[in-house]
């Protein structure tokens, strides 16, 4: 079995970047270990920057997207009660972000490559990048009982933190940079309005909390808890109760409550891993890094590395140019740390760290400054841009000559 790029996974990183290339005469099989429905089930993100929205139109797969999609102009932070709006379009020069769910961008390219007839095998099992620093790498795996052996020219390995992509890269080849976050988010899914029209970062006492949407019929609403917590020690009405109190008081007055579709914890961590590249194989998305949720960054720099790698894909075999190919890990590391950064700061600012230590410095001094930060950031217009350039994400680097 032969194609000119394998991609291990299936999630949206993995078929967006199957069906850019494919636009391009590029051929490509996905290889996914868990089944299709298993894929779709995962409750991600819902935020898309204004480069990952042109990307998904460039690729052929926006017709759902730009008609059920809602176009975010801005979003608030409200510190201790106090709303403020940050003006995304307007400190940008126009620029905006999508809400659309990452289930339906994922059902939309899953929809889009099976109507190309693009060869897609789910299920598949003891996948193994080899040869990946020769000419020739292929990926072995076994499907349906039997062994295959699918020789390529490259690997792009979309496979997520756990997958086998980045432990094909040997252990002294990587440098592995994380932090792992003191506290968790508790996420409910509902079928209920939304609170508001824009997304609303809370900063209050009693911890953090979001409320955000995947439509104008469904929320998604997150509290921080210890990572002690237990989903089952929250009632769907200890949530309700809990999230009332960390909105805005004429935010939580309005608030529809309903029964939980999905309610999860997840724990928050930045992760990098250096190099993105080894040989013919490259890292995409959660496999290279991830980032806590607050700047809402996680699926976006998956984007971004996709775009880059489609853009070096293009060049080795439209322009015959395979010394490009070394570009990939600086500029996807580029937009990586910068996204790194700003995830961590917005969770610096608007998390509750009680009495954790953080850093050198101690829990009384770093609430201290995080609460000027924020008191400067937010009553500054320059500090406001700041926020809203970050947020609708930097521009995609070219490649250089």
């Amino acid at each position: 079995m032969k194609t000119q790029v394998a991609i291990i996974g299936a999630g949206p990183s993995g078929l967006l970047l199957g069906q850019l290339l494919a636009k391009q005469g590029i051929s490509n099989i996905i290889l996914e270990r868990v089944t299709g429905d298993y894929v779709l089930g995962r409750i991600r993100a819902g935020i898309l920057e204004q480069g990952f929205a042109d990307l998904v139109r460039e690729a052929g797969v926006a017709e759902r997207m730009d008609a059920d999609g809602d176009v975010h102009d801005g979003f608030e932070i409200s510190a201790n009660g106090e709303r403020y709006h940050i003006d995304l379009k307007g400190l940008t020069g126009g620029k905006t972000v999508v809400c659309y769910g990452q289930v339906e961008i994922t059902q939309d390219l899953m929809d889009a490559r099976e109507a190309a007839g693009l060869t897609t095998y789910y299920e598949a099992a003891d996948v193994q990048p080899l040869n990946v620093k020769s000419d020739s790498p292929s990926v072995t795996f076994t499907h349906a009982g039997e062994q295959y052996e699918l020789e390529c020219d490259y690997i792009a390995g979309c496979d997520g933190f756990h997958g086998v992509s980045r432990q094909t890269i040997p252990a002294d080849k990587r440098t592995e940079f994380e932090r792992v976050y003191p506290f968790g988010w508790l996420g409910l899914l509902s079928d209920t309005p939304p609170c508001n029209s824009e997304l609303i970062y809370c900063k209050h006492e009693r911890g953090f909390a979001l409320a955000s949407m995947r439509s104008e019929t469904r929320s998604r609403y997150y509290l921080q808890v210890p990572l002690t917590d237990k989903v089952e020690d929250w009632s769907d009405e200890a949530f309700w109760d809990e999230l009332k109190k960390r909105l805005p008081e004429d935010v939580a007055a309005g608030l529809v409550t309903g029964p939980s579709i999905e309610k999860s914890i997840a724990p928050l961590r930045s992760f990098v891993c250096e190099p993105m590249q080894y040989g013919r194989l490259f890292l995409v998305g959660d496999a290279a890094h991830i980032v806590p949720p607050t700047g809402a960054k996680g699926l976006n720099l998956a984007a971004s590395d996709v775009a880059t790698l489609y853009k070096i894909m293009t060049r080795v075999y439209k322009d015959n140019d395979p010394e490009c190919i070394t570009q990939y890990s600086d500029i996807a590391l580029r937009r990586v740390w910068n996204g790194e950064r700003f995830s961590w700061w917005m969770s610096n600012m608007l998390h509750n760290f009680g009495q954790m230590e953080t850093g050198d410095m101690d829990a009384a001094t770093f609430k201290r400054f995080m609460e000027s930060e924020l008191d400067y950031y937010l009553n500054s217009e320059n500090g406001r841009r700041v926020i809203a350039e970050q947020y609708v994400g930097l521009p995609y680097e070219e490649l250089a000559p």
